[in-house]
């Protein structure tokens, strides 16, 4: 399923789920589950570069959420609650002593479907240089980077989440792209 049609249903599947849960009915809290799952191990996994601490941080999001559904007015709300958790998760992990990101080529899923295997195992690659490159990032760069430029957030809301300046977060995404340009242009990558 691509992420457009996961975006779709989660949009379609929320409605209503909030309140079922906020009045305990537990499908309705695994549908929560369900629809945010990706988006937050996703995430998890780009920040802290590992993909069993980011279901593990996933795992503590979502005991979070279900402590704090009666906070949530609006099932609107959900989604940037959970960057926004799922950053601070992930920040406690890594000041808890969370191993340092490995380069995720165990993990990583090259891409299907209609693509050929050459462009396939490209992409792969590329992505694995991506990930790798992230991983050498400072942690708020590479925050403000992935949830900005990966997950598809606007700057303000970047700047909701991290607590931040719009301009704080433009300016993080921007020393963060040099430094990946600089390592791209060493590795003999344009």
């Amino acid at each position: 399923m691509t992420e457009d049609e996961l975006a779709g249903l989660a949009e379609s599947q929320k409605t209503g789920v909030l309140q079922r849960a906020k009045a305990g009915d537990e499908a309705a809290f695994r549908e929560l589950i369900d629809v945010y799952q990706r988006q937050v191990i996703n995430t998890a996994w780009r920040m802290l570069g590992r993909l069993d601490d980011a279901q593990d941080a996933g795992q503590e999001v979502f005991l979070r959420l279900f402590r704090s559904l009666r906070k949530l007015t609006s099932e609107d709300a959900i989604r940037p609650w959970l960057y926004r958790v799922t950053v601070n998760v992930c920040r406690s992990a890594r000041k808890r002593g969370v191993r340092e990101p490995v380069a995720m080529e165990e993990t990583y899923d090259p891409p299907s479907g209609d693509c050929g295997p050459e462009e396939a195992a490209e992409t792969a690659q590329r992505m694995r240089w991506m990930m790798r490159a992230l991983a050498r990032l400072p942690e708020k760069e590479r925050t403000a980077l992935v949830l900005r430029e990966i997950e598809g957030l606007s700057t303000k809301e970047v700047a909701e989440i991290l607590d931040s300046s719009e301009t704080t977060v433009r300016s993080q995404i921007s020393v963060a792209r040099t430094k990946l340009r600089k390592m791209a242009s060493a590795e003999g990558r344009e």
